[in-house]
């Protein structure tokens, strides 16, 4: 369906774990994680625990096949697949890291399905170890949001993403975390958000529905993930059809009144 963005958020949403823990657990660094995570921003930590990992002798092989045991419930991958084959434009917007991002989808098979990758910027460096950056650079400025942390307001990449759309194009927002929150506000009517159920997003919207113009449709896992998805993709192209076909009909019937000749005036009896 060529007038429908689908959104993605990543961890929790695409893979059932936070990307983050999941490479610190499986290598055998929760507990430094745990130690310094009081102390520093996210995106800082996850930079600062790169570095530490690789000071112990943990490579970026390691890193990968780590990240390539991701748990993902077995209907995520379908859903995608779906959605990008009903020609649906696909999007990912994420507070993950574009390496960790880029590794497992590239190993599920499904990268070439999204066209645009949002996240904090990362890069191999020339001694091997893993490089990551805030997405907005914090240290130099505020992205201005109070409900987003410092270095990514989605609700900004959104506004971006909707400024850039071509026509009537309406969204689908999937995400679970309280950073999803954000750019569930900036949606508009017509558009859709699918919260996870009992997730930190799905309690904030609850808190009050009211401030949310998208129709709201939570899931809870990926068989509902796919299910929603695709009903909501289904619903919006038989409106899309719907309208054309009746646009095509005024159409017709304007060139079909066209076509007959008007009868002639009387003349008026003088």
């Amino acid at each position: 369906m060529a007038g429908i963005v689908v959104v993605f958020d990543f961890d929790k949403t695409i893979i059932d774990r936070d990307s983050d823990n999941w490479v610190a657990d499986e290598l055998g660094f929760t507990d430094l994680f745990n130690q310094l995570l009081p102390t520093m921003p996210w995106n800082t930590l996850m930079d600062t625990m790169m570095k530490e990992m690789h000071a112990q002798g943990t490579t970026i092989d390691d890193i990968v096949e780590v990240l390539k045991r991701s748990p993902i419930h077995p209907r995520i991958v379908p859903a995608i697949k779906s959605a990008h084959a009903l020609g649906c434009e696909l999007r990912i917007v994420s507070d993950a890291n574009m390496f960790f991002i880029e590794t497992i989808l590239e190993h599920l098979g499904v990268k070439e399905c999204f066209s645009e990758l949002n996240s904090n910027p990362s890069f191999v460096d020339e001694e091997g170890r893993l490089r990551i950056f805030p997405y907005h650079d914090f240290t130099k400025t505020s992205h201005g949001c109070n409900l987003c942390p410092p270095n990514m307001c989605k609700g900004v990449i959104i506004e971006r993403i909707q400024a850039c759309l071509e026509g009537k194009k309406k969204i689908i927002y999937l995400g679970d975390g309280s950073g999803d929150y954000c750019p569930s506000l900036r949606l508009g009517e017509g558009d859709y958000v699918m919260p996870r159920k009992n997730f930190p997003v799905w309690d904030l919207i609850c808190r009050n529905p009211m401030l949310i113009k998208a129709d709201i449709h939570e899931w809870s896992d990926g068989e509902d993930l796919e299910r929603v998805l695709l009903d909501i993709i289904n619903m919006v192209s038989v409106e899309h059809n719907s309208a054309q076909l009746f646009s095509v009909d005024c159409k017709l019937q304007t060139i079909s009144t066209s076509n007959h000749a008007l009868p002639h005036a009387l003349p008026v009896p003088q």
